[in-house]
């Protein structure tokens, strides 16, 4: 089965109560049991759902997965992960990171007794230098967020196998339809599917697809034991908006990539964070692991500070300042004051989050609108 016919079709089936073609909602906290564990598979909804089983298959269809699990954000996801760990335990990770990562890692686990290494992932000399005997994990987004850094998977897989580590990525940036981890060599995909797979920008939810059964089953067992499980109406508004991630893909990649060369040579840009430019760091190497370069991009305006930067964004009206991205809809934001505002001002400036420094998501609204608006916004 194809991608475009997986995103409609994949880990799915007709509901068996009365033949419905989209899956119900099964709005219930609890199910009867014929005598006490007799059950038709349900017993309680923390456990286990239908409308959430059938996510959950979707989710491993979209990235060619033996298992995936469903969480109630992309955050509760990345804690399951980091709870498979013990004290004295270390992770390798990009110094590129969403915030909201780095936060958790720092200021929540490294209290458990967890050390986190941040380094940059394009220097495989330096993650080897990190390597001992207590590391169990490396950690990657790619892209990464806002840098839009792209990092080669299977290098990493290559170490990561050589010393019996768990490879992660956060695919959230990409989504499915450009890029599959597990097949390049990972060992657990990570998704805020708050963002493409529900992208409409009304549901939040974190999505794990992996094929080690090991792992899985420690993996359902913490999604069970800690219960941060997305409820049946957030599960079904994510599958249908899987449905048509084939489609919005396509056009986000489309719009961003004309709004990419827009900015790219305008007079007043700086620098453009695009992995479809050939200027691009790691261009040669999205080309190679990923089918198209994706919605997002984040650029520098020349000679700007803080104040001035804030204020282009607020002369924007289609793309809206705000939280998030992946919806339909375009978002601009200020990566410095808002999704990376966790990391202190010296780390966030050495991976390249400045003041300055502003992030797209392009939506599918049509491109030159979105040009347009830019175009005023710099006037």
């Amino acid at each position: 089965m194809k991608f475009n016919t997986k995103t409609i079709h994949g880990g799915q089936k007709i509901d068996p109560a009365f033949n419905s073609v989209m899956q119900p909602i099964y709005q219930t906290s609890t199910y009867a049991q014929e005598s006490p564990g007799v059950n038709k598979g349900f017993e309680y909804s923390r456990t286990h759902n239908p409308t959430r089983t059938a996510l959950q298959n979707s989710f491993a269809s979209l990235e060619n997965a033996k298992y995936g699990v469903a969480f109630s954000s992309g955050l509760a996801a990345i804690d399951a992960i980091i709870k498979l760990l013990k004290p004295g335990d270390e992770v390798i990770s990009t110094n590129d990171l969403y915030g909201g990562t780095y936060r958790l890692f720092t200021k929540i686990f490294e209290k458990y007794g967890i050390k986190f290494h941040f380094t940059s992932l394009h220097n495989l000399t330096d993650i080897d230098s990190l390597l001992n005997e207590k590391t169990k994990v490396i950690w990657a987004e790619t892209p990464t967020n806002p840098m839009i850094n792209v990092f080669d998977i299977e290098k990493l897989a290559k170490i990561s196998k050589a010393n019996k580590l768990i490879f992660v990525v956060d695919n959230t940036f990409a989504s499915p339809y450009l890029q599959n981890p597990l097949e390049l060599g990972a060992d657990i995909v990570m998704h805020s599917a708050t963002k493409y797979l529900a992208g409409h920008s009304d549901v939040v939810m974190g999505a794990l697809m992996l094929n080690n059964d090991e792992i899985a089953e420690k993996l359902y067992f913490i999604q069970n034991a800690s219960g941060a499980v997305p409820g049946p109406q957030d599960c079904f508004l994510t599958l249908r908006g899987i449905k048509t991630l084939h489609v919005r893909m396509q056009r986000h990649c489309e719009n961003a990539s004309k709004v990419a060369h827009f900015l790219n040579n305008h007079s007043k840009v700086e620098k453009v964070y695009w992995p479809g430019l050939e200027s691009h760091l790691n261009h040669e190497v999205a080309k190679k692991q990923m089918s198209d370069f994706g919605g997002m991009l984040s650029f520098r305006i020349k000679d700007y500070n803080k104040n001035q930067t804030i204020k282009f964004l607020e002369k924007l009206h289609l793309f809206t300042l705000a939280e998030s991205l992946g919806g339909v809809e375009s978002l601009c934001g200020h990566p410095a004051s808002m999704t990376h505002a966790s990391i202190p001002k010296e780390e966030r400036e050495k991976s390249g989050v400045t003041d300055s420094l502003i992030r797209l998501s392009v939506g599918i609204e049509d491109a030159d609108d979105l040009i347009d608006d830019l175009k005023n916004a710099f006037l």
